[in-house]
């Protein structure tokens, strides 16, 4: 149940036509009365005696009754209430008891109160009706409307757990303003999936993904074959922009531009701008890597799923205006990994990167500059180009996926403590879109592990299994009853020949990083002893000559001698199966 106050107005006549009118598009369908502030009141939409005019004289005699000094300027209030796509179609009974209830919780009729003011219940679509009152009581006074944007918001939740209805959470004036039901209509209308707003906010979003500059921004816009339209002041400087899909037009054929701030609070130019003033405060940090890094998809996505380690940590424990710009720039890697993904993925992630659009946004002002790692990250990605989902790029992906599961299932924890019960709603569902992505990414490089770790020998899996129980106690048992062992236990082997601890490597993968929602924990551990370890995601090999790029997992030679003098991962001569 989505109740929404809209801007009070002058003209009662006018919101009449409109509610009892065809809609825009020819929307509206059967408008009639549902409730009213009195049982008898006029009906324009079934009563052929009936007229709008007659209704609009009734709604508006208490104010005309005042004298003219005295009668307010904005005297119209309009307050329209939504049923959630999921809900069951509700009666004209029903409908009428929620405007009752509306009126009363919000201050415009309360409840055994005869001298409230006079309102108007219209119903002209299946899923929403309308209510129109004059803020003049009948006893002449105005009527108290104090927070009635809450207090509508409150009773829709009373309404929706009495009615058996989707369960929302209030929101807190963040999110992106929802299609008009005229969008809805003419997207039905043109065979399109979403309306134009909803395509140019994601077009939008993508454009300012890693873009460090209004250049680079507006040239992408331009690439995405968007309109552009840009508001300059007298001295040439730029003010803010709209943006209108080329195909989308009104019915004088003019094309129909949103301004940034229209399509989501944080696409507005100003908005966008603190990105870029965070970007040119430094060039660099220790976690991001430069600009000039060797950029293949595969490589970006590395550097990604490091960005993304990092932040697990900010989110969880930081700063909350730190954790605010790291949780918005998590947005911006999702966008790019979309952007960028190969076809078996790129539904879900797109679909991740939608969700996560509301996580992205709440009170909680980010400190943009703290940031800089992971809008680096999504930078790389774009620029990496497309991946082609398997290979080193394929594994890669897989890793960066496993990564950002956590990543914003950190962000999830991170709302709802602060009590952001959407943003923590929109970001659960991105990371169920993320599981779903990794399911196909993972399957062929962890597949390659499985048979590599089948084929070690059995005094190595003991070894290793050893290794595991005095290591990672709590979670060894699950962990060796899993599928995915085998393909730890290969990671932990080539993690080792190439020179690192496998002690170390493990006690890191899980310090400090929740597993508790890993659908298996040998497969989280995978990707990070390879990731940290620097070992190719598709497991093709430890090249020669390798340089070992985390030296605190390192141990000298003799460290690494088993009692038996090997090493971890080193066959045994005649066992080797």
């Amino acid at each position: 149940m989505i109740p929404r106050v809209h801007k009070r107005g002058s003209n009662t006549f006018g919101l009449l036509n409109y509610l009892y009118g065809k809609g825009t598009h020819e929307e509206h369908v059967d408008p009639h009365l549902v409730a009213a502030w009195d049982s008898f009141a006029p009906d324009p939409g079934r009563d052929p005696q009936a007229t709008k005019q007659h209704l609009q004289q009734l709604l508006d005699q208490p104010v005309q009754a005042l004298a003219e000094s005295r009668r307010p300027a904005k005297h119209v209030w309009h307050l329209s209430v939504r049923a959630a796509p999921d809900d069951p179609v509700l009666s004209d009974e029903q409908w009428g008891e929620i405007a009752r209830r509306m009126v009363a919780a919000t201050g415009i009729a309360p409840a055994a109160d005869e001298a409230g003011c006079r309102w108007a219940a219209v119903r002209h679509a299946d899923d929403h009706i309308h209510i129109i009152a004059t803020l003049v009581r009948e006893d002449g006074r105005r009527p108290r409307l104090n927070n009635d944007a809450k207090r509508s918001q409150a009773e829709a939740r009373l309404i929706e757990a009495e009615y058996g209805l989707k369960q929302l959470s209030t929101g807190d004036g963040t999110a992106a303003q929802r299609p008009t039901s005229a969008e809805r209509h003419k997207a039905q209308r043109q065979g399109r999936e979403r309306t134009a707003r909803e395509d140019l906010r994601e077009s939008v979003r993508r454009a300012v993904t890693g873009a460090r500059s209004e250049e680079e921004f507006f040239d992408r816009l331009a690439a995405a074959g968007l309109l552009i339209r840009k508001r300059e002041a007298p001295s040439g400087d730029l003010l803010g922009y709209k943006v209108a899909l080329p195909d989308d037009r009104n019915k004088y054929g003019e094309p129909v531009f949103y301004p940034g701030a229209r399509l989501a609070p944080d696409l507005s130019l100003p908005r966008i701008r603190e990105r870029w003033s965070a970007d040119s405060d430094k060039t660099g940090s220790p976690d991001s890597p430069g600009s000039a890094s060797p950029n293949s998809p595969s490589a970006a996505r590395r550097r990604a799923a490091t960005a993304a380690w990092v932040a697990i940590g900010v989110v969880e424990d930081g700063d909350d205006a730190v954790a605010a710009a790291y949780v918005a720039a998590t947005g911006e890697v999702l966008d790019a990994l979309a952007k960028t993904s190969a076809a078996h993925t790129r539904s879900e992630l797109r679909d991740a990167a939608n969700a996560f659009e509301r996580a992205s946004r709440s009170h909680v002002r980010a400190v943009r500059g703290h940031d800089r790692a992971l809008r680096q990250a999504a930078r790389d990605l774009v620029h990496g180009g497309p991946a082609l989902g398997r290979g080193e790029d394929g594994a890669s992906t897989a890793m960066v996926i496993d990564m950002l599961f956590f990543l914003v299932t950190a962000a999830a924890h991170w709302h709802a403590r602060k009590g952001h019960a959407q943003q923590a709603e929109a970001a659960s569902r991105a990371a169920e879109h993320l599981r779903n992505a990794y399911r196909p990414a993972a399957a062929q490089p962890l597949g390659v592990l499985y048979q590599r770790g089948r084929r070690l020998s059995q005094p190595v899996l003991q070894r290793q299994t050893a290794l595991l129980r005095e290591t990672l106690p709590s979670l060894a048992e699950k962990i060796l009853a899993e599928p995915g062992w085998y393909a730890l236990a290969a990671t932990i082997a080539e993690a080792d020949a190439a020179g690192h601890d496998p002690v170390a490597l493990l006690s890191v993968a899980v310090e400090s990083r929740e597993l508790g929602t890993a659908d298996s924990v040998s497969d989280v551990l995978v990707w990070r002893l390879r990731r940290r370890a620097d070992l190719p995601a598709d497991a093709t090999g430890i090249p020669k000559n390798r340089t070992v790029k985390n030296p605190a997992t390192v141990r000298p030679a003799a460290a690494r001698a088993t009692a038996s003098g090997r090493r971890f991962g080193e066959e045994t001569p005649g066992n080797t199966r």
